[in-house]
């Protein structure tokens, strides 16, 4: 059975990890789905709105004696961390796998980014230095980064491992402790992942990790005056409650939302490269990352080239089993995201768009279960439809013809999503143009989504705000408290104020 492979990595009940122990949840039952079969792995409780006490509780003793280690002691750990990430790489990557229906292939390489990022930010533990202002007062002023606090940080079903790693890393270098509240459907590469730092040394109360609901165990997290900073990573809807969530609180909040990535093909570039580019874009993960290039903008002249290329090759991609090492392509993680991309496809045929591939069920696969869609390709979008302007979350691309550097630039940027895109051109003066004028977080030139742990990522708009990623992230995560001391032998008193005069 696919459910021994759970229980082999993962023996214990499915719950919330807090002080490096497991508490069984008390809300509603939770089924953990596999995407290939749709048989049930496990079963588990809601961990309820009440965790948020005891886990926030936790956070506050755990992060005190994390921040008070040395800073290089805490780079150490991490490094250590990263150590045992790619001792356990195996185990973590079969369970993402079989939960998040990731192929083992790409669970693999992402469990290796992991470690890459524990290691990046474990360089940087030392590294958040202060500074000496020179007032013009007798003081000495220094200007130091103080941690927030308690992150609470809230992920998706995408890529569970990558995104834990992505948030935790730089919310632990900066000296956080942080709560983790990964999504319901797959919280288990999370759980061993906040276990295995634990073993690297960080202070079991630094770390927890919060099996439960969005709408219970996640609103608490954030409602709660403790959190220092609340991040999401998900839908735009649900990532503007949690912001509302945490501006009642008056908290902070940085988001990484949806994205309608446009990727800009034009006349003069390498064309198939272009294509062969554009299937890893929209089809890499079936689709569901928020940097998917689900837009392809083409020139009209070779419009149908391109066109024809990018069909014939995606048609070659194999659809099947996560645990397959041959899969290129596995199903989608749930049935609400299977059922809303097969509405999407409707929807867009309805609305007139050629259908050129797929648009149902692989044929390989025949008549059977799990959450698979088949490589889709739309061409002739209707710039104003639906297929055009909302992310899809699937693997589902449209085709767009322009004329011009202008009319690519409209296209482009007229959606309210300016996460990501891109520019394929000989030209590197129109490329540059062109990429400069495209209003995304991430813009890639003669390429697309390549990503690294040490540049900055995030989006703009809709999209979402902050960075979560780079140098730059350890920004989010500390903030600047200003020292004033006196060295003057006489001190100058502000507003006239001082001590009374004496005779």
């Amino acid at each position: 059975m696919r459910a021994d492979i759970l229980h082999k990595h993962w023996p214990e009940a499915i719950g919330s990890l807090i002080e490096g122990a497991i508490v069984p949840g008390e809300g509603e039952p939770i089924a953990l789905i596999d995407p290939a079969t749709e048989e049930t792995l496990a079963v588990y409780a809601d961990a309820g709105a009440g965790i948020g006490e005891r886990a926030h509780a936790s956070a506050e003793r755990g992060g005190a004696a994390w921040r008070a280690l040395a800073p290089s002691a805490r780079g150490a750990i991490l490094a250590r961390a990263a150590d045992l990430v790619v001792r356990d790489a195996q185990p973590l990557a079969e369970v993402e796998a079989l939960v998040a229906g990731k192929p083992i292939r790409d669970a693999r390489a992402e469990a290796g980014r992991v470690a890459e990022m524990f290691r990046y930010y474990a360089g940087f533990a030392d590294k958040i230095e202060g500074r000496v202002v020179p007032v013009a007062s007798g003081h000495l002023t220094l200007v130091t980064p103080e941690p927030l606090g308690t992150i609470v940080q809230i992920t998706p079903w995408n890529a569970p491992l990558f995104t834990a790693g992505w948030q935790l890393a730089p919310a632990l270098a900066a000296g956080n402790a942080a709560i983790l509240k990964p999504s319901e459907w797959t919280p288990v590469t999370s759980l061993m992942l906040g276990r295995l730092l634990i073993e690297a040394g960080v202070p079991a109360g630094a770390i927890a990790v919060i099996a439960g609901f969005g709408r219970t165990a996640g609103a608490a997290l954030v409602a709660d005056p403790r959190c220092g900073k609340a991040v999401f990573v998900g839908s735009v809807a649900s990532g503007r409650r949690v912001a509302a969530l945490a501006a009642g609180a008056g908290r902070p909040s940085l988001l990484e939302l949806g994205g309608k990535s446009a990727m800009v093909v034009f006349a003069d570039a390498d064309l198939a490269g272009a294509a062969t580019c554009a299937q890893g874009a929209i089809f890499a993960a079936a689709g569901q990352s928020c940097t998917a290039g689900s837009r392809l903008l083409v020139e009209r002249p070779v419009y149908e080239r391109v066109l024809g290329w990018l069909a014939e090759g995606a048609a070659k991609l194999r659809v099947g089993d996560p645990l397959d090492p041959q899969t290129e392509i596995g199903p989608l993680q749930n049935a609400r995201q299977h059922a809303s991309v097969r509405a999407a496809i409707a929807a867009a045929r309805e609305a007139g768009a050629r259908l050129v591939l797929g648009g149902g069920r692989p044929a390989a696969l025949g008549e059977g279960p799990g959450f698979f869609v088949a490589p889709t390709i739309f061409a002739d979008v209707a710039p104003d439809t639906a297929i055009a302007r909302e992310e899809i979350f699937g693997p589902v691309l449209a085709v767009i013809p322009f004329e011009g550097e202008e009319e690519a630039l409209a296209l482009a940027n007229g959606t309210e999503f300016d996460l990501a895109g891109a520019v394929w051109s000989r030209d590197g003066a129109k490329a540059l143009r062109v990429a400069r004028r495209l209003r995304a977080g991430s813009v890639w030139v003669n390429g697309y989504r390549t990503l690294s742990v040490q540049a900055p990522f995030g989006g703009m708009r809709g999209s979402g705000f902050g960075r979560s990623s780079g140098a730059e992230v350890l920004a989010e995560y500390t903030q600047a408290k200003s020292l004033w001391i006196e060295t003057a032998a006489q001190p100058v008193f502000p507003f006239g104020y001082g001590p009374a005069a004496t005779d």
